[in-house]
């Protein structure tokens, strides 16, 4: 995405800037678990039994015979939570109210908007907010005027219904539920946007339409997800656009609120280095528009930045963040996202800035992060020469090989190509087949643009031949001797029949580290 308009226009630039935060270390990892599990006790039968252990027996065995607890995938999807349930549960509310209370300058930015009369793109989302924040119940009536008229979508719709409860007349709430109810039942898309709208209505209406609302979620969750998108992240493939992420922590919030089911459970690898994806995924530089300052995501194609788009990615950092503030990685995040200069101030991003910041959970210092980032699950791979807004970057992803330099995204050719930043060097195509360098301390090496799930065989000057697999992008990590020149080329290595294949597999040993290990975060 993003560059900078050619009549040098101010409705957006790029420029560069310092930032930092004091920072933290991420918390240690706990120890592995002791050997020796499993060691067989010899139990004299001259002694006494124990007490009660006939009891305890019987308990076990009545136990192992019982369903088990954990929700299983025929069972039903409920909800039993009342009225707000949608992003809006007690302790979050009562924080919005504290900082209105407080005159945040996140709520007096949403404040001066609604009641200045500006045109909100969003008016049942960001009027039905304010009236649960404020009590404002001319926002409130407002808001339900927009979703019973013409062109309401079904996310804001649900909204309405959720958060002006006690607004809704008679007639007003049985309208706005059979429109809420007709949506559901008829036939639309399965993208994650869609699905989350669904939800959002489901989880809306549950107490009020029989049927339907249970129906719909178990749909989403049990059949989509459970049974075509987690096994699909679990596998490596990504069914989850990156401008999807607002959509799925909107989706995230509403099942676990409200169904007590984290979504997350049934692929937690994928979900693990989330944020970290996230963050090395941006573009460096800052995009400087009237209201604020953006960071723009990548892109296939770089483009003119889209606002709005880099709005709802600021939202889903900050809803990741709120979703799990304790884990190291969403800390980091953190610590990007409080720089006042991004604060979303525009009639399209107030209200998400409004609801998703949160300033007071800790953040750790992102400069503590690597600066080279490969994603072996998905297949992806970013790094940077800095942490500095005036880094240079490389992202290969999608097949698809970018460079941020000199305040500019640029496509570079996957056939042929080498891009050496300090903390990586990654070489391309015909590069990567034969190439002659020196490794730096704690640098590290990559060959991008090879076949996918493929066994190639590394030689190295002066070290035995060996076999290494490139992840589901067709990116393979060497392993090589640090501080002086060397020889690498490659080749792919035979095919072995799936019998043989598998022998070698059983016969080969672990692998371990042949050189300097690198300070990269765990895949």
């Amino acid at each position: 995405m993003g560059v900078s308009r050619a009549d040098g226009s101010r409705d957006g630039e790029w420029r560069g800037r310092r930032f930092g935060l004091p920072g933290g270390r991420n918390s240690p990892r706990p120890a592995s678990r002791d050997a020796g599990a499993g060691r067989r006790i010899a139990c004299p039968t001259n002694r006494p039994e124990p007490p009660g252990l006939k009891a305890t027996l019987t308990v076990l065995a009545i136990l192992c015979c019982c369903p088990p607890l954990w929700p299983q995938a025929d069972e039903p999807v409920a909800v039993f939570t009342g009225h707000p349930r949608l992003f809006l549960r007690p302790a979050k509310l009562k924080l919005l109210r504290r900082e209105r209370e407080r005159g945040s300058a996140r709520w007096r930015q949403l404040e001066a908007l609604i009641q200045g009369g500006a045109p909100m793109p969003e008016p049942g989302f960001a009027k039905a907010l304010f009236y649960q924040v404020s009590g404002d119940a001319a926002a409130g009536r407002q808001a339900v005027a927009w979703a019973l008229g013409p062109g309401a979508d079904l996310r804001q719709m649900a909204l309405v219904f959720d958060w002006c409860q006690d607004l809704l007349g008679a007639s007003e709430k049985r309208d706005l539920a059979a429109r809420l109810a007709g949506s559901l039942t008829a036939a639309g898309q399965e993208t994650v946007a869609a699905m989350r709208s669904r939800a959002l209505a489901a989880v809306a209406l549950y107490d009020d339409v029989p049927d339907t609302p249970p129906r719909e979620l178990r749909r989403i969750v049990r059949d989509w997800w459970e049974g075509r998108i987690s096994p699909a992240l679990e596998k490596g493939r990504a069914p989850l656009p990156r401008d999807d992420a607002y959509e799925l922590m909107e989706l995230l919030f509403a099942i676990r609120d409200n169904t007590n089911i984290d979504l997350r459970g049934t692929a937690p690898r994928a979900f693990k280095t989330f944020p970290l994806d996230r963050l090395m995924s941006y573009y460096p530089a800052a995009f400087q528009a009237p209201e604020n300052d953006f960071r723009i995501g990548v892109e296939d194609q770089p483009a003119e930045p889209d606002v709005k788009l880099a709005s709802l990615s600021r939202a889903a950092d900050l809803a990741l963040v709120e979703y799990d503030p304790n884990a190291a990685e969403t800390q980091s995040l953190q610590g990007w996202l409080m720089h006042d200069g991004f604060i979303l101030r525009g009639v399209f991003g107030a209200p998400y800035e409004f609801l998703w910041a949160n300033p007071y959970p800790p953040g750790l210092s992102y400069y503590h992060l690597p600066l080279a980032w490969h994603d072996a699950q998905f297949g992806r791979l970013f790094a940077r020469s800095s942490w500095d807004d005036d880094a240079a970057w490389f992202g290969y992803f999608n097949g698809i090989a970018q460079k941020f330099e000199n305040g500019r995204p640029a496509v570079l050719n996957p056939r042929d190509a080498a891009v050496r930043l300090g903390a990586a060097s990654v070489f391309l195509g015909r590069s990567a087949r034969k190439l002659r360098l020196t490794v730096g301390q704690g640098e590290a090496v990559f060959l991008a643009g090879l076949q996918p799930r493929r066994t190639y065989q590394v030689e190295v000057d002066d070290e035995q031949v060996y076999e290494a697999a490139t992840d589901p992008g067709g990116i393979l990590e060497l392993d090589l001797p640090r501080g002086k020149e060397i020889g690498v080329s490659i080749r792919e290595a035979p095919i072995q029949p799936p019998i043989q294949a598998a022998s070698a597999a059983r016969d080969r040993s672990p692998a371990v580290p042949r050189h300097e290990p690198r300070n990269l975060p765990p895949h």
